[in-house]
């Protein structure tokens, strides 16, 4: 039995839009499994500071209203969502995340705006080598999104969660929820761990240098195909899991936000 038969964790934000460094945290959930049973979970829902957007609340079901009214301040929540990640590192815990890119990188930027230490930092990583090349600090972690994408490349079809949770027969009940999402990623990345021997096989350490290989490829790729089809000067961001602050997502490219 290879990684996807021990303890993983699955991460997931709901936000106030799709863009990380710009979109706050709504909800947030944390659920530790294994062999596809719940051992624990924590979910935050935060009072995000900012107006959420009616587009956000339309997917997630949280207004602006409840959240003023029922959030716990979006500061102390970020601290909350990036401890307990780093305590699963700290573990030997692989976090799961569908497109990862996207979920760390906008906690990274949270804990930025308010003033928290960085996911490295509380790593113990000399200056912050989780938001440099790779994101080497911050880690394992384990993206279906990215795996699915470089696994079975010419595959039609959208690859949104729910997506390719209905191409490895994973039931997804509460779509936009983040314990139902989080909870989704992890038998996710099992399935696919089944069905392609070549990432079972792989250690959590060696499947998190893979990721960052398949989605620097992917980014060149796709950055490419924007560039012949009429925007010269689209620039798709290669890094994985975690983007640098003064990275902006592509103009162009859809994001799979939480």
């Amino acid at each position: 039995m290879g990684w996807h038969g021990e303890t993983l964790v699955g991460f997931d934000l709901e936000t106030t839009g799709t863009e990380p460094q710009e979109a706050r945290i709504v909800t947030a959930a944390v659920v530790e499994m294994r062999g596809g049973d719940i051992l624990a979970r924590r979910e935050w829902l935060a009072d995000p500071g900012v107006l959420i957007p009616a587009q956000a609340s339309a997917i997630h079901g949280i207004s602006t209203e409840r959240a003023a009214a029922e959030g716990r301040p979006a500061r102390e929540v970020a601290d909350e969502v990036a401890s307990a990640l780093v305590g699963c590192w700290k573990r030997g815990v692989p976090v799961v995340a569908y497109n990862a890119a996207f979920d760390l990188t906008l906690l990274a930027a949270e804990l930025r705006r308010h003033g928290l230490p960085s996911l490295g930092e509380r790593l113990g990583a000399a200056g912050d080598p989780g938001e440099g090349p790779g994101g080497a600090a911050t880690g394992p972690v384990v993206d279906p999104y990215t795996i699915d994408r470089a696994v079975d490349r010419y595959r039609r079809g959208k690859r949104n969660l729910e997506a390719v949770c209905g191409e490895y027969g994973i039931v997804l009940d509460g779509a936009h929820e983040a314990t139902a999402d989080a909870r989704a990623a992890v038998l996710l990345a099992c399935a696919i761990a089944e069905r392609h021997g070549a990432v079972a096989a792989l250690t959590p350490a060696e499947l998190h240098a893979r990721q960052v290989e398949w989605y620097a490829a992917w980014a060149a790729d796709f950055q490419s195909f924007l560039r012949r089809k009429g925007s010269p000067d689209a620039v798709v961001d290669p890094l994985w899991p975690l983007r640098e602050p003064q990275r902006q997502a592509v103009a162009g490219a859809e994001p799979v936000a939480g």
